[in-house]
């Protein structure tokens, strides 16, 4: 039996909290993990992706033998490295005489395996091979454009389903407006064939083009490689249709401070601090005093000038 335990603490109240369900999700992290065996372009291929996803990324630097994500009983350790990083995206690196270079890249929902897609990496130039001006360089946690080219990204059910997958991985935390100064890549995916990809990570260069928007070029600061689709498994269709549950009504934002009464209405109070009157410190001769006094003057003039008119006057 498990045991299931409860946050004692603030802290770990609010963890829980953020991991809880949403109505509008946060960006997805991604989980990276080296298999039992692994070759030096494999390793290069998880640290160029480390390095893309710096701030939304965890690795695992040691091996995991028992990681078998397409075998049955080896998704265990798998969802249970998902739960504990709190991470939706993840993947995998291996190495093996049947399958050389091997990535698998999957889901997970509600930390358990959704769907898979395992692919052989060929032709890799890793960063360092690219030379261009490093002031170009992309900013780390910047928006990128994503492009798909080719008819085999809405033909193939396999380049489909890869196109789903690397979307999630590469576009980040989900945004309404965006400003075109601050988008400074662009990840490029061409269908070279069937079951072959051709990735590559480009900068962009904004210039002058004479109108508003202005005229973009591709610069190419790596890594580049090829995808070779191997395996691939779908989701079910039941899972797919609970994942992808979504709520009609959109979340409100509490208001501070604020009623709503029948009658009235909707009410809102105000905090106001105690001003403390009595403690003010007022000017020796404030304007207003004088004016007082001098008003105070004018009318015992009137009324001494008045006085002996009314005695003689009863006299």
């Amino acid at each position: 039996m498990l045991e299931i335990k409860t946050a004692k603490t603030r802290k770990g109240k609010r963890e829980l909290e953020k991991r809880a369900p949403k109505l509008v999700e946060s960006g997805k992290k991604t989980l990276i993990l080296h298999g039992t065996k692994t070759s030096g372009v494999l390793n290069a291929v998880l640290a160029q992706i480390y390095h893309l996803k710096k701030n939304d990324a965890v690795k695992y630097s040691r091996k995991n033998e028992n990681v078998k994500p397409f075998e049955a009983g080896g998704e265990t350790s798998l969802e249970f490295f998902s739960l504990k990083t709190d991470c939706s995206i993840f993947v995998y690196g291996s190495h093996s005489k049947k399958r050389p270079d091997n990535l698998v890249i999957g889901r997970t929902y509600d930390h358990h395996i959704y769907d898979l897609v395992e692919v052989g990496i060929e032709n890799f130039k890793p960063m360092e091979s690219f030379s261009y001006d490093k002031k170009l360089a992309p900013k780390e946690g910047s928006k990128p454009f994503i492009v798909f080219i080719g008819e085999g990204f809405e033909a193939v059910d396999e380049l489909k389903h890869l196109k789903e997958v690397l979307l999630d991985l590469l576009r980040g935390e989900v945004v309404e407006n965006l400003n075109l100064a601050g988008v400074d890549r662009a990840y490029v995916c061409a269908a070279l064939s069937p079951n072959r990809v051709l990735f590559t990570h480009c900068a962009l260069r904004l210039k002058k083009s004479g109108t508003v928007v202005p005229r973009m070029e591709l610069v190419e600061v790596g890594p580049s490689m090829d995808f070779v689709i191997r395996r691939h498994r779908p989701p079910n269709e039941s899972l797919r249709k609970e994942a992808m549950k979504t709520s009609r009504e959109k979340p409100k934002k509490k208001e501070k401070n604020v009623k709503r009464d029948e009658l009235k209405g909707k009410i809102g109070s105000i905090y106001i601090p105690d001003q403390k009157v009595g403690e003010t410190a007022l000017p020796y001769k404030a304007k207003g005093v004088k004016r007082e006094r001098r008003e105070a003057k004018r009318k015992n003039d009137k009324d001494g000038e008045n006085a002996p008119k009314r005695q003689k006057e009863d006299s």
